[in-house]
């Protein structure tokens, strides 16, 4: 596996992430430790959770495992915002919620620092420069080594680095938002920022819940039982059952054929040759499907098969991008 910067920094992290968020859910204790052995088997350093997933039950696993590994191998990210409980202040960007969660993170992941710390998303009931000059403070501190950022927009990303100029602050190395070939807005105006500013780009889901894994055919009319997109949220069969989607799927399988390769390795490889992405998050539930991902590592699209996979998936632009 290659490495690359987070960005403008000199923290070097394996192009692809590994992500956590169904250890000690979906994914038991066991598979959860052959998952993590291995991806750093094959040369994986970079890990990725959040104090939310699975209630801190992600961090307490994982915390389990590094127990047994040398910590300083490895770059761990969580991150902040919750909701962690039922009080008022469990959850958000405060300074007190992120002074308490950081500890609890640090106490769960049984280690005395954390590589990257992430705001989950933003906080529109918080001072943006609370959360700042706390963060800031952490840095110092010695408990957290970069900042990032998940979900934000644009001008949210734009205007916290701004002010950590203007203030003397630690500043985003990172940001971390969901970007695949069926979710191509970031390329508007995230990734802009993110080239522009020097913060690195982690992409949350390349799969899209299965919807980019092969289980997904043109001519369904429901979702395979028991998939993320049969339930409610971001992946919901009913935002993608259209004609663009399928017309994605159709020429990713097309270029897998060709390459051969899987759909979910081609799916993958087109995030690590697209421009600023430093690297795409993979999240099996099995050991089994890790082998797979891993796979998309150590070779290329050609020029051909990337613009192939660009004309099928790039989105009609809506205004003002398409002046």
């Amino acid at each position: 596996m290659d490495y690359r910067n987070l960005g403008a920094t000199g923290l070097k992290v394996s192009e692809l992430c590994l992500g956590a968020m169904m250890f000690g859910g979906q994914t038991d204790e066991q598979d959860s430790a052959e998952v993590l052995n291995k991806f750093t088997d094959a040369g994986g350093t970079f890990i990725d959770t959040a104090d939310v997933y699975g209630a801190g039950r992600s961090e307490e696993v994982l915390g389990g495992w590094l127990k047994t590994q040398r910590r300083e191998d490895l770059v761990i990210a969580t991150k902040v915002w919750g909701p962690m409980g039922s009080q008022p202040n469990d959850r958000g960007l405060s300074r007190k919620h992120i002074l308490d969660a950081v500890d609890a993170s640090l106490r769960r992941l049984g280690t005395d620092y954390i590589d990257l710390y992430q705001l989950h998303r933003w906080d529109d009931s918080t001072p943006l420069t609370e959360t700042l000059s706390t963060l800031d403070t952490l840095v110092k501190s010695g408990k957290v080594r970069y900042l990032g950022a998940s979900n934000f927009h644009a001008w949210h990303l734009q205007k916290a680095i701004e002010l950590c100029r203007q203030n003397g602050w630690e500043s985003f190395a990172s940001l971390q938002p969901l970007y695949t070939l069926l979710d191509r807005s970031p390329e508007w105006e995230l990734l802009p920022v993110c080239r522009n500013e020097g913060l690195g780009v982690i992409t949350w889901s390349p799969l899209r819940s299965g919807w980019l894994s092969g289980a997904f055919r043109r001519g369904m009319t429901a979702p395979p039982p028991g998939s993320k997109a049969a339930g409610p949220g971001t992946h919901a069969w009913e935002r993608y059952a259209n004609d663009h989607t399928w017309g994605v799927i159709d020429e990713l399988e097309a270029v897998a054929k060709d390459a051969g390769r899987t759909m979910p390795q081609v799916a993958v490889r087109w995030l690590l040759q697209q421009p600023g992405v430093t690297a795409p998050i993979i999240g099996p539930r099995l050991p089994k499907y890790l082998d797979d991902l891993l796979g998309a590592v150590g070779w290329s699209l050609t020029p051909e098969q990337l613009e192939r996979l660009d004309t099928a998936s790039r989105p009609e632009l809506p205004y003002p991008y398409f002046l």
